[in-house]
């Protein structure tokens, strides 16, 4: 899995907190809801010529992570 530690940042001044990518106010769920909606990662990075598609797959990584933490949790 990628290593998104280094890309992904949260800081409670930024987005009240949300995981964002790093020097962007774009946060995870910005980027989860716009793939959800269909947006391919090459429209998104036309977009926000910002982010790169790395960004999006971190994002992406995270909220796996994420996702099993919470499993192992419950």
């Amino acid at each position: 899995m990628l290593n998104y530690k280094s890309i992904i940042n949260i800081d409670s001044r930024v987005r009240f907190g949300k995981p964002c990518i790093r020097n962007t106010r774009i946060s995870v769920f910005d980027v989860l809801s716009w793939l959800a909606q269909g947006q391919t990662i090459e429209e998104i990075v036309k977009d926000f010529p910002e982010i790169n598609e790395t960004d999006i797959k971190a994002c992406l990584a995270f909220a796996a992570d994420r996702e099993q933490n919470l499993l192992r949790a419950s």
